[in-house]
């Protein structure tokens, strides 16, 4: 059987900054459909490779394609360049709290988009009743819960321009999506991350970085575990139990012996 073409591929990345070496030669390959999880200690260098992927940072070395092509810039330097379209749902949020709700999830379509303002308004509370937030698109930023917050930018991430369809995401990141929330919410963020994928397929591809077990089993497919820089173990969800691999062993098992450095 052939394998079909990446949608992503990166190959040898080195990514140091100032004398801290973050990523020492990561492979990486993303496929259409794919629900992949990178997870690894703090500071390994997981959420510079979601910066790479996403065309905000380039790397010291190494290679990155896009559906085939090699990028050779961000895409801040080249924003009509990309073939493939990216959004990103950031640790924090990052809601702008001056604007609300609904200015938030719409901001890329009223500063780019030539969409008439009641049509992006319309978009935008289509996209609020996807992630469960009909009705807030007056609200602010500050008047939201943690996990409250974490469904607006999931909503501004899969909001894009029907009139220019070259700019629908068909691929997220996510970067510790459920990262200082309660159990339950966590439950809910992870239960929307399988949803909106299942039911838009239109970004039917996602990559997300977390330390927390139960976002791992429940929202990944496929795992990669990266650690000091390198990718020390891949496989799908189920081989995660059954493994003996020691950095995978180790860190589910939260033990402090074993190939992990431990950084008090």
């Amino acid at each position: 059987m052939v394998n079909p073409e990446p949608l992503i591929e990166l190959r040898g990345i080195h990514k140091s900054f100032g004398e801290n070496t973050i990523l020492d030669g990561v492979d990486l390959t993303i496929y259409a459909g794919d629900a992949l999880v990178i997870l690894g200690p703090s500071g390994t260098g997981k959420s510079t490779i979601l910066r790479i992927i996403a065309g905000l940072l380039n790397p010291d070395r190494g290679e990155v394609y896009i559906k085939g092509q090699q990028r050779e810039t961000t895409i801040e330097d080249n924003p009509d360049d990309a073939e493939v379209a990216i959004g990103m749902v950031f640790q924090q949020a990052a809601l702008f709290d001056s604007l609300t709700v609904g200015e938030n999830v719409g901001f890329l379509l009223y500063q780019h988009s030539r969409l008439p303002r009641d049509r992006i308004r319309a978009l935008v509370e289509e996209k609020l009743e996807m992630v469960g937030l009909e009705g807030t698109s007056q609200l602010y930023p500050s008047e939201l819960s943690g996990g409250m917050r974490k469904r607006v930018s999931f909503a501004r991430a899969i909001t894009a321009d029907p009139d220019n369809p070259k700019l629908n995401p068909e691929v997220i990141l996510y970067d510790e999506p459920t990262a200082g929330l309660d159990p339950i919410a966590s439950t809910i963020i992870e239960d929307l991350v399988r949803h909106l994928h299942g039911s838009n397929p239109s970004c039917g591809t996602y990559v997300m970085v977390s330390h927390q077990e139960s976002t791992i089993r429940r929202t990944a497919d496929r795992v990669l575990f990266l650690s000091e820089g390198k990718v020390r173990w891949q496989g799908s969800i189920e081989e995660i139990d059954s493994t003996d691999n020691p950095w995978v062993r180790q860190f589910f098992s939260a033990s402090i012996e074993g190939p992990i450095r431990i950084v008090s």
